[in-house]
């Protein structure tokens, strides 16, 4: 069964850093783009960035990018979220996703198909 378990969020303060893992299991990690997405309180599930197979390219949501860093490591089929800048905005559950279809490089929420139970991001001072 296709499994993804999140962790590294916590309580951190506003211009703070995190680094957020997923580790992936049940499936060829390595076939498929992966992402991030994200819902913060009483709003919609948001998409935050992806990363192609190969990590070739990356790509993020306005509201991120150049604060967010993608990757992954394809021996230890497991994707990162490195989290700098962090604003009171930001605070959310963070999920790790997997997208339906092995093409598909997803820069929304609809091409995900699977993800997991999150990891709680909260930016306050």
């Amino acid at each position: 069964d296709v499994q993804v378990v999140e962790s590294g969020g916590g309580l951190v303060q506003p211009g703070g850093s995190l680094i957020l893992s997923c580790t992936a299991s049940g499936f060829r990690f390595s076939d498929y783009a992966m992402g991030w997405l994200r819902r913060a309180p009483g709003k919609e599930l948001e998409w935050v960035s992806s990363i192609t197979k190969r990590s070739s390219s990356s790509y993020y949501a306005d509201s991120v990018k150049g604060r967010f860093t993608i990757s992954r490591d394809n021996a230890k089929n497991t994707l990162y979220l490195q989290l700098n800048s962090l604003k009171t905005e930001d605070t959310a559950m963070y999920y790790c996703a997997k997208p339906r279809f092995q093409w598909v490089v997803p820069t929304t929420v609809d091409p995900f198909s699977y993800w997991g139970q999150g990891t709680q991001v909260t930016v306050s001072s």
